[in-house]
């Protein structure tokens, strides 16, 4: 893969690209980074520029020291697209990323082709999520690196009860990857994704291009409720639950995700040209 640093109005952004066609973008969720998409590169770099970006803060990106917009970042793919000559691309986001991806495709329509948002939704916190994540901030602004009972709050949001039973390697994926968050660049980013959501079902409704909303059956973060509400408030979207997975339904079920994002990339290739 090449590596990029890239500068944008949320700081210096760590992106890599590997293949030649379509261009196709990903944006993952909160404490991850560009890697959990692994499994997506070895599918689809073949055949598309794939571009992963480490989300401010996050990764191999810069640190964050305040908090940001949903428009801020769908601002920052536009910054990547065009640092690296694209015109328009595919966006792939699980949670925080189907959020960018959704905002960047209706503020944007121009730069936007097919969409594939995961694990999201358009509806701001709840009261719980609220004071439950406003708890994890504050614990996380006392640590450089997540301890072990924060990994293991992080792992029960991200995971259901299928992975837990039978997928010990996608958890020890998890908490290798949790181990390497800087907690206090991090924290930044979960109070803008997470208390401070704002409602976004207006904005999803400006959506033209055409999306697929997945959700997993056993997310205990968002769950199938507010991801089915989400894609109804899209324009033409076409929703899928996938069951015996949760937060993560990239990582926990590789080979279904990836056949269900071929086949709708496959089914709107004209979107996006090859650059």
């Amino acid at each position: 893969m090449t590596d990029h640093r890239i500068a944008t109005r949320l700081g210096q952004l760590h992106v890599r690209t590997e293949g030649a066609g379509p261009a196709l973008v990903f944006w993952n969720s909160l404490l991850m980074s560009g890697t959990v998409w692994a499994a997506q590169v070895a599918h689809f770099s073949g055949r598309y520029r794939v571009v992963l970006i480490d989300p401010p803060g996050h990764g191999r990106s810069e640190a964050l020291g305040r908090g940001f917009s949903f428009e801020e970042c769908a601002g920052c793919v536009v910054q990547v697209l065009d640092t690296l000559g694209i015109g328009r691309a595919h966006v792939v986001g699980s949670s925080w990323g189907g959020m960018v991806g959704g905002t960047f495709a209706a503020l944007h329509p121009e730069r936007a082709g097919a969409l594939v948002l995961m694990n999201a939704t358009a509806s701001p916190a709840n009261v719980q999520q609220r004071l439950e994540y406003a708890v994890l901030v504050g614990l996380l602004g006392l640590f450089t690196r997540m301890p072990a009972p924060l990994k293991a709050v992080a792992i029960r949001a991200f995971v259901g009860p299928t992975t837990e039973r039978s997928r010990p390697q996608v958890l020890q994926q998890l908490r290798s990857a949790l181990g390497e968050v800087d907690t206090r660049s991090a924290r930044w980013a979960v109070r803008s994704v997470v208390p401070q959501r704002p409602d976004q079902h207006a904005l999803f409704a400006r959506i033209r291009s055409p999306a697929l909303v997945i959700a997993g059956t056993e997310d205990r973060t968002f769950q199938t409720g507010d991801v089915r509400a989400m894609a109804a408030s899209i324009q033409g979207a076409v929703y899928q639950e996938l069951d015996g997975a949760a937060h993560l339904v990239a990582v926990e079920c590789p080979d279904r995700v990836n056949a269900l994002i071929d086949d709708w990339l496959t089914r709107h290739r004209t979107w996006v040209a090859a650059e």
